[in-house]
C-alpha cells in the first residue's frame, strides 16, 4: 500500500517534536534520540522496533536529519500496524486520543495526559489569587476541566497578561453577565494577543476553544507559558548569563544561543561546579535524576545574601536504586525551593523534553545563582536590548510559524530560510534548487548563507518588486539594522496589503487607499477624520477609536477614556486600550501602544489596515 503524502499538519507536529531534542539547532539528533523524538510526535513503539530501526541508520552511517526522521515518523504512522500498536499502549503511556479526525489530513489528533496535568497545576498556582478566575481555579488536573476553563476566554487573557506584561487592557476584558457574543470577543481578544506576542495561532479560531479542542488548547497554553519562561532567559534582560561564556567565545556568540541553548548551558556551568560529566539534552540526559541533584545542589540559597535564608538540599536520595523512587526524593527537594513545577516523577524518569525544559526554565527564574563577573573586561555598550520595532517585527513573523523560531532577530535570519518562508507568504514564489539548507559545515558554512541571502534581496527586488536600493545580500548576512529593517517592513507591509486585496477583489492597495476608506467610514459615523498616517491627533488614540466605534457601535466606552488635554500618560492608556479593543472585534494587530503615542506612521498604517480588513469582512 503506498503512504499517503505528508501534510502541512503533520510536518508542522513533527518538526515541533524534532526541535524539542534538537537542543543546539544544528539540524541532527544522535541516534539514541529517535525513541524520544517519536515518543514526542505521539508515536509509541517497542523497544524492538525502534532498535532495528536504529540498527538501519547505522549500517548506512546515515545522520539523523528532520527530513530522514521525518520520513521515518511519516512511513510509521502511515502503517496499520503502528495504528493497532498505538491504540494498545495509548492509555499506558497516557496518551489521549481525541474524538474526530483532522479535516486537512484526516489524522486522529492526541494529546499527551501529562502535559495537561503540568499545565493545570502550572494555571493553578499563577491564578489563584485572581478574583476574575475564582470561578475557573483551581481546577482538578485529572479531569478535562483545563478544556471547558478556557471557553470564556478570560483565562487566557489572564494566561497571556502573565507571560507578557500588559499585553491585555484588563478593561476590554469581559467578566461579567456573559453571552455568547462577549465570549466570542472575549477569545478574539486572546487569539489575537496570542498572535502578537509571537504564538502561532494560524490554524486556531475561537470555535476551538469554545469546543475546547484538546491538542490545540494545549498547544497554544505552552506557547503562551513558554514565552513567560523563556522571557528573562536573554543577555539583555539578565546581565549576570555573562558567566557562562565559555573560552575564546565572544559576546556576540553568547548573544545568539537561543534559550534553549542558554539554559543547557547554565545546567551544564553548575554540573561542572559540582564536578559533575555534563549533559547533552534534558530528556535522555536527565532520566536518572542525578544532574539535577547536582543542579538543586548548586543553586540553593547558602545564606550568604541578605535576607536570603539557606536552604539545604537532603543530597541521599541520589542514592536510590530505582529511577522512579530517586526522581520523587529529587522532587521533594526541589519542592523545598518552591520549584516543583511542570514534572512528576514519571516524567523526568520517560525523558518528557517538553515538560523537563520548563522545569529547568522555571529553576533558572527562581534560582539563576549566577554573579556577573567582576574582572573580565567586558563592552557593556555592545549588549543592546531589541527596540519595539524590532520585537513587533520578531512577534509578527514568529505568529506565522517560521521555522526555526526568530529568537534575536538578526542572527536567526542571517542564512535567509525565514526570509524565504516570508516571500511564501506574500506569495513570491522561491526555487528552493537555489536555496542552501542547513546543517551548514564549519568551512564554508558562512558562503552558503551569504548565497541565500543574495538570492533574498534578487527575489525582494525581482520577484516582489521592492525598493531595495543600497541593500545586498551581505546586509542580511552580517546583520545590518537599519538595512535588514527595511526589507522587514516591505515584506510585513505586503503581507497586511495582500490581506485588503484579497477582501477587495484583488483591488490594488495604497496608503491614500487605507486613508480614504478610514475617512469613509469616520465620516458615516460622524466623527473627525485624519489627514494622514503622520496626523497629530492619532497621539491621542481618538481616531483609532472613534474607528472602533464605527466598525463595531457601541463597544467603545468612551466614559473610560480622556479625550482632551491629556497628559502622556493618559495618552498611553488610550493606546492601550484602544490597542486591546481592536484586537477584541477581530482585528490582528501587532503595534504596540507606543507606536500610537508616538505616531510611528509604519505601525500606525498596519493598525488602519488591519481595522479596514476587519470592517470589510463585517461589511
Amino acid at each position: 500500500m503506498a503512504t499517503t503524502p505528508i501534510s502541512s499538519e503533520e510536518l508542522e507536529e513533527l518538526k515541533e517534536a524534532f526541535d524539542k531534542i534538537d537542543l543546539d539547532n544544528d539540524g541532527v539528533i544522535k541516534h539514541d534520540e529517535l525513541d524520544i523524538a517519536l515518543k514526542a510526535s505521539n508515536l509509541l513503539l517497542p523497544g524492538y522496533k525502534v532498535r532495528e530501526i536504529m540498527q538501519e541508520l547505522s549500517k548506512t552511517n546515515e545522520e539523523l536529519t528532520f527530513d530522514k526522521f521525518s520520513e521515518i515518523a511519516h512511513g510509521l504512522k502511515s502503517t496499520e500496524v503502528a495504528k493497532s500498536f498505538r491504540k494498545a499502549i495509548n492509555k499506558k503511556e497516557g496518551i489521549c486520543s481525541v474524538a474526530g479526525t483532522s479535516e486537512q489530513s484526516g489524522t486522529q489528533h492526541s494529546y499527551a495526559e501529562e502535559e495537561k496535568v503540568a499545565f493545570v497545576n502550572w494555571i493553578n498556582k499563577a491564578l489563584e489569587k485572581d478574583p476574575d478566575c475564582a470561578h475557573l481555579v483551581p481546577m482538578d488536573p485529572n479531569s478535562s476541566e483545563l478544556f471547558s476553563a478556557v471557553g470564556d476566554g478570560i483565562l487566557l487573557c489572564k494566561m497571556i497578561n502573565l507571560s507578557v506584561a500588559d499585553t491585555i487592557d484588563e478593561r476590554t476584558i469581559n467578566k461579567k453577565k456573559l453571552t455568547p457574543f462577549t465570549i466570542q470577543e472575549n477569545l478574539n481578544l486572546a487569539l489575537n494577543s496570542a498572535s502578537a506576542i509571537g504564538c502561532h495561532v494560524v490554524n486556531i479560531g475561537a470555535e476551538d476553544l469554545k469546543e475546547g479542542r484538546q491538542h490545540l488548547v494545549l498547544g497554544l497554553l505552552w506557547q503562551v507559558i513558554k514565552i513567560g519562561l523563556f522571557a528573562d532567559i536573554e543577555l539583555t534582560r539578565n546581565e549576570a548569563l555573562i558567566a557562562l561564556l565559555c573560552d575564546g567565545e565572544s559576546l556576540e556568540d553568547l548573544m545568539k544561543l537561543s534559550p534553549e541553548e542558554l539554559l543547557l548551558r547554565w545546567a551544564n556551568y553548575h554540573l561542572q561546579n559540582a564536578g559533575c560529566s555534563k549533559i547533552n539534552n534534558f530528556s535522555s540526559d536527565i532520566k536518572d535524576s542525578k544532574a539535577y541533584y547536582n543542579i538543586l545542589q548548586q543553586v540553593a540559597p547558602t545564606g550568604e545574601e541578605e535576607g536570603i535564608p539557606s536552604i539545604a538540599i537532603d543530597m541521599s536520595g541520589i542514592r536510590e536504586k530505582e529511577d522512579l523512587k530517586r526522581a520523587e526524593c529529587m522532587l521533594e527537594q526541589a519542592e523545598r525551593l518552591g520549584c516543583r513545577q511542570f514534572v512528576m516523577p514519571t516524567d523526568v524518569v520517560r525523558g518528557n523534553p517538553k515538560l523537563n525544559l520548563a522545569f529547568v526554565a522555571n529553576l533558572f527564574n527562581k534560582y539563576p545563582a549566577l554573579k556577573k563577573p567582576e574582572n573580565q573586561e567586558i563592552d557593556w555598550s555592545s549588549i543592546e536590548g531589541e527596540t519595539r520595532e524590532e520585537r513587533t517585527f520578531r512577534n509578527w513573523m514568529n505568529s506565522l510559524g517560521v521555522n526555526p523560531r526568530v529568537n534575536h532577530l538578526y542572527a536567526d535570519i542571517d542564512d535567509a530560510q525565514v526570509i524565504f518562508q516570508l516571500y511564501e507568504k506574500i506569495k513570491v514564489p522561491v526555487d528552493y534548487d537555489k536555496v542552501n539548507k542547513p546543517p551548514y559545515s564549519k568551512l564554508g558554512g558562512n558562503m552558503k548563507k551569504l548565497e541565500n541571502c543574495n538570492y533574498a534581496v534578487e527575489l525582494g527586488k525581482k520577484g516582489a518588486k521592492f525598493s531595495l536600493v543600497g541593500i545586498a545580500g551581505q546586509d542580511l548576512n552580517a546583520g545590518n539594522r537599519t538595512l535588514t529593517l527595511a526589507l522587514l517592513w516591505q515584506l510585513m507591509r505586503r503581507y497586511t496589503l495582500n490581506i485588503l486585496e484579497d477582501l477587495g477583489d484583488g483591488q490594488k492597495v495604497i496608503d491614500d487607499t487605507i486613508v480614504a476608506w478610514v475617512n469613509g467610514t469616520l465620516t458615516q459615523a460622524e466623527k473627525p477624520t485624519i489627514s494622514s498616517f503622520k496626523d497629530g491627533s492619532i497621539s491621542t488614540s481618538m481616531p483609532v477609536l472613534d474607528l472602533i466605534d464605527a466598525i463595531q457601535p457601541g463597544s467603545i466606552k468612551y466614559d473610560l477614556l480622556k479625550t482632551e488635554d491629556l497628559t502622556e500618560e493618559e495618552k498611553f492608556n488610550n493606546a492601550k486600550y484602544a490597542i486591546s479593543m481592536a484586537r477584541k472585534i477581530g482585528a490582528r494587530v501587532y503595534a504596540l501602544p507606543e507606536d500610537l503615542v508616538e505616531v510611528k506612521p509604519k505601525m500606525v498604517m498596519t493598525v488602519f489596515a488591519c481595522l479596514m480588513a476587519r470592517g470589510m469582512k463585517k461589511a
